[in-house]
């Protein structure tokens, strides 16, 4: 977008899915893997989108960037993911302008997770704006957006108590082995998948129960040694996994693959089974119900478990919402600043054009014609011209597009042409 301002006819948009109106189903059709963002945004940039960035999260997938109509956008959605437009339409959402800025700062700080106060997703925001900016598709907006919500984030977590206590899906997912297995220090626990959600929930495993019987296995086995490592566990190769199946007693999977990795077909089982699939698109058949003895549990259901954690973070809305306000008012006072710099910036030079004549013209008429002492009187009588007219746009109450057009129209500066 040339200049980095909001153009007219172009306008920002936040548009995606999240756990609110999309089930886990439907979120793993709308899911967007390292490539598939990588292909997105890809495709944006031979679309003409020129500032834009994508998050997909087990929670939600979501793009915030400026296009002239948010289809655009969500074409670009349905396009690299395995979701269709008419689902979208079912349980997306489309906010424009400021209800887009606020959604931002309402999902980097935590106020719209799935478990309130969880701070994860503003490292995905900062590592999705970090890919858009590589790949030449982060302007001057975005990024002092990106900024003001991670410095939002940063502010509540430091001032607030709405990230108290241990409360997020790993943790609750433990809790839930805890309450419902019995002697669960001495059962065999399988973990598959080491990511972030798959390391949090080991290290929440082996603080909370003691087991000493937790197994790791990941497609990329590396990544499974170094876990283990720290935590003094035992690594199994990726073909071994139908093996430790059977011997398990509590599965957690939560790897990132795009499909199934286990059902009903993998599983030869001959004592019950409690299998926790924490992954979107969801890791594990539905199928495996269908065999006696296994109980299937989805981060889902895990998320809605409420406790007096949750209910005492509640009571930290009101302040966190207070410093969204104060920081977002601030990014608002530098848009509307930028929006009508360059206008301001055009309007002095054609001023200063109109003065050169001038000034020409009154040294070859007038005898004895002080050009110094008029170039000094003339800039001072500009500088209180463009003042008057930046103070008349910085003005709570003024209509900014509608004054620019004015400004631009009267003094013939042209940049609305642009």
């Amino acid at each position: 977008m040339k200049n980095n301002n909001l153009l007219k006819h172009h306008y920002f948009y936040s548009v995606g899915l999240s756990y609110k109106k999309a089930d886990a189903e439907m979120r793993g059709k709308f899911s967007l893997d390292v490539l598939a963002k990588t292909r997105l945004l890809e495709q944006a940039k031979t679309e003409g989108i020129e500032s834009l960035i994508v998050t997909s999260t087990c929670n939600r997938t979501e793009i915030y960037g400026f296009a002239e109509h948010p289809f655009q956008l969500i074409k670009l959605i349905c396009e690299n993911s395995k979701g269709s437009v008419e689902e979208f339409q079912k349980v997306g959402f489309v906010y424009k302008n400021q209800e887009a800025i606020s959604h931002m700062f309402r999902v980097g700080t935590g106020l719209d997770s799935q478990i309130l106060g969880d701070f994860e997703i503003i490292s995905q925001i900062r590592s999705s704006f970090t890919q858009s900016k590589a790949m030449g598709l982060a302007n001057n907006f975005i990024e002092r957006l990106v900024n003001a919500v991670i410095q939002a984030s940063k502010k509540i977590k430091n001032d607030t108590e709405i990230s108290s206590g241990a409360t997020s899906v790993s943790f609750a997912a433990v809790q839930y082995i805890i309450k419902n297995v019995e002697d669960i220090g001495n059962k065999n626990i399988l973990l598959f998948g080491t990511g972030k959600i798959g390391r949090n929930t080991c290290e929440n495993l082996v603080k909370h129960t003691k087991n000493e019987h937790i197994t790791l296995i990941n497609r990329t086995k590396d990544k499974a040694e170094r876990l283990a490592g720290k935590l003094n566990l035992i690594v199994k190769d990726y073909s071994e996994l139908h093996l430790e199946l059977q011997k398990a007693d509590v599965v957690v999977v939560a790897t990132g693959a795009q499909n199934p990795t286990v059902d009903k077909a993998i599983l030869n089982l001959k004592k019950p089974l409690l299998i926790l699939d924490l992954s979107i698109p969801k890791n594990v058949n539905q199928d495996v119900e269908a065999l006696e003895g296994v109980t299937l549990i989805h981060m889902d259901y895990l998320s809605q478990l409420t406790d007096e954690t949750l209910e005492n973070r509640r009571n930290h809305i009101p302040a966190a919402e207070a410093i969204i306000e104060e920081i977002k008012e601030e990014f608002n006072v530098w848009t509307k600043d930028r929006k009508f710099a360059p206008t301001i910036h055009a309007l002095k030079e054609k001023l200063n054009a109109i003065k050169t004549s001038e000034l020409n013209f009154q040294s070859k008429k007038i005898a004895d014609f002080n050009e110094e002492q008029a170039e000094i009187i003339s800039n001072r009588i500009i500088q209180k011209i463009t003042t008057h007219f930046a103070n008349h746009l910085k003005d709570d109450d003024t209509m900014v597009d509608e004054s620019i057009e004015w400004i631009e129209k009267v003094f013939k500066i042209g940049l609305a042409a642009k």
